[in-house]
């Protein structure tokens, strides 16, 4: 049959317009009522994060519609008995033609919010960004199948619309599944989203594909014919068993929502030597990359002006660049600072002063380790003391405005919490009174080795802070 007849006769084009319409709703409206179209296009801007985010919603109705429309056409063919009229056809033949459009369907549904969201963000597709759009592809075919065989098995009437129910529920509700953890990972829906910087592993996509397709070939085996068709069934449906076994014990080790991902691929552009300064290219920002280098280098040399002992890193990476889960850890050579983020913020001047409360937090070091965290608890003095110098060292880049903002929201679990940030404001105004500069940088010492001698012992094994505020916290 020819492909502009066997379209016109597929039930895949007198629903399109459900399907297609149900699309549009979903992308125009669902996808940016979570993501206003503004803050999309404004960046960060990462292809696979991008492609990921426009196919949550997609994948459950791309595998229920193919399904229930390869139920109604293998219930079609069933009907017409087009097996009896034509027997010196090849079985395989006949049902391909007939599913063609429906497994059309299937990727129209997942490829045209891919495209929209692309095309809105101006973003090409790379290898690794259509990962999950290959894995989708290639599961629509394995539903496809399955949807075949059904139509075989009962009237299509009743198998087109219950298989597509069943189907998109069964999906959706996978989501909610904690114990046992591997149909979230499994059923083609996935439960794992992307940052900027990363893309799927293989083995997050590959595992769902090869379940699906093991088991529309094993379901293929038996409505197959032929003279050895019992051992091909027994043969298909072990390795059926046997793909869904392994591949349920490797996901049954992944988190929540924490499938296997690469980290750190997004392209960044730098300036300048010690300190090298990098910010991602498409996180938003990188035009103000001078303007950030700038930042950076003008609170070291203040910062060492004022007496404050720091070791200049020879490179300062955008945090973006990395979730804050799989980030490495700042080093005395490489700081990683939240850069694109407080690149955004900039004062009606130009002046960026969240970058420079970023380098304040990575150049004041202890010679002890902080609380990870803190609770309403603990005894206030150290940090009073700890928080003083901090603050003293802010004053010194102007960077006080935001590291004050920071410590009224932590001081907002404290009942006293006014008292104690007035108490450090008071602290910082004496060691900033002083009249040498001598004497202002022997009072910043003594204020961080005051607070050292202050702080309770911590439990063994507790956790802890390095000896700087931490740039990563």
């Amino acid at each position: 049959m020819k492909f502009r007849a066997l379209l016109r006769s597929s039930s895949a084009l007198w629903t399109a317009p459900v399907w297609g319409g149900i699309v549009a709703f979903y992308f125009f409206y669902a996808l940016h009522f979570q993501d206003p179209y503004e803050e999309v296009i404004g960046g960060p801007l990462w292809a696979a994060q991008q492609v990921a985010a426009s196919l949550t919603y997609f994948y459950a109705f791309a595998y229920a519609i193919t399904l229930g429309l390869a139920a109604w056409e293998g219930g079609r063919l069933q009907r017409d008995r087009v097996w009896d009229l034509a027997p010196g056809r090849p079985r395989w033949r006949v049902a391909g033609e007939a599913i063609a459009p429906t497994v059309g369907a299937g990727w129209a549904i997942l490829l045209l919010p891919v495209g929209m969201r692309l095309i809105e963000t101006r973003l090409l597709p790379t290898p690794t960004a259509v990962l999950p759009l290959l894995m989708g592809m290639g599961i629509v075919c394995a539903y496809a199948v399955v949807g075949f065989v059904l139509g075989h098995l009962a009237p299509r009437v009743i198998a087109a619309p219950s298989g597509a129910v069943a189907t998109f529920y069964v999906i959706s509700k996978t989501s909610a599944y904690s114990d046992p953890i591997w149909p979230r990972h499994l059923s083609g829906q996935l439960d794992t989203s992307v940052a900027f910087g990363e893309h799927y592993s293989p083995a997050t996509v590959l595992l769902p594909f090869l379940v699906a397709a093991a088991v529309a070939a094993a379901v293929a085996a038996w409505w197959s014919r032929g003279p050895r068709r019992l051992p091909l069934r027994l043969v298909a449906t072990a390795a059926a068993l046997a793909t869904l076994v392994l591949s349920a014990r490797t996901a049954s080790g992944w988190g929540i929502a924490d499938g296997p991902v690469s980290a750190g691929h997004a392209p960044v552009r730098c300036a300048g030597e010690a300190p090298r300064v990098c910010l991602a290219e498409t996180g938003g920002a990188v035009e103000r990359l001078d303007d950030v280098r700038s930042e950076v280098v003008g609170s070291l040399e203040k910062l060492r002006a004022a007496g404050v002992d720091v070791t200049v890193p020879s490179t300062v990476t955008d945090g973006l660049l990395y979730r804050s889960s799989t980030r490495p850890r700042s080093t005395t050579s490489t700081w990683w600072l939240p850069l694109t983020a407080q690149a955004e913020t900039a004062g009606p001047d130009g002046r960026i002063a969240g970058i420079r409360h970023a380098v304040v937090l990575s150049s004041v070091t202890f010679p002890c380790a902080f609380p990870a965290t803190i609770t309403s608890d603990v005894p206030a003095a150290w940090m009073i003391n700890r928080d003083a110098a901090v603050l003293w060292a802010a004053y010194t880049v102007d960077a006080q405005t935001p590291y004050l903002r920071r410590r009224a929201d932590e001081y907002g679990q404290f009942a006293n919490g006014p008292e104690v940030l007035a108490k450090v404001r008071e602290r910082a105004e004496k060691g900033r009174a002083l009249p040498t500069a001598a004497q202002r940088t022997a009072w910043f010492e003594q204020e961080k080795a005051k607070a050292c001698r202050q702080m309770p012992k911590q439990p063994a094994g507790g956790p802890a802070t390095t000896g700087s505020e931490g740039a990563d916290s």
